[in-house]
């Protein structure tokens, strides 16, 4: 593992969880949004994560085996999706311009499938998360400069 191996992966979950707390701000944002150019309400996101595999931009014969199997790469963005196994909720609304007009579920508004709470605590724990891999940073930098101080 190189010098610099553990803010390269702190950085790659720094990236993720400031791209996570985005996603949870849009869902926070498109509460009661009834209306969007796919047609319905508002789906909520949620972003997927996998482990980061990087390959070496070379390769040399004295380098330990472990550098191409990689021990610990990070994190990266897999994809971000629609959650579309949450229901959506119905609200009785016959005056809003997007109640249903007609069958048994007249007068009722498919709203977003964004709960608050659950957007919360996955935006407290996302920012708990940053705050960690900064944590990371941080002591990685002070261990650097205590190494380079050994050596005055």
């Amino acid at each position: 593992m190189g010098l610099f191996s553990s803010i390269n992966i702190a950085s790659t979950g720094l990236t993720v969880e400031r791209i996570r707390q985005d996603v949870i701000a849009n869902n926070i944002a498109n509460v009661s949004t009834t209306r969007t150019p796919e047609g319905g309400p508002f789906r909520r996101s949620r972003v997927i994560l996998r482990p980061k595999v990087d390959t070496p931009y070379f390769r040399l014969p004295f380098l330990p085996q472990q550098w191409d199997n990689g021990a610990g790469k990070g994190v990266r963005i897999s994809e971000i999706q629609k959650d579309m196994s949450t229901e959506t909720r119905l609200v009785y609304d016959p005056t809003h311009p997007d109640a249903i007009k007609t069958g048994p579920r007249a007068g009722y508004v498919e709203m977003p499938n964004v709960n608050i709470v659950t957007e919360m605590v996955d935006l407290i724990a996302s920012s708990r998360a940053y705050e960690a891999n900064s944590s990371i940073i941080n002591g990685s930098k002070a261990m650097f400069l205590k190494a380079l101080e050994i050596g005055r």
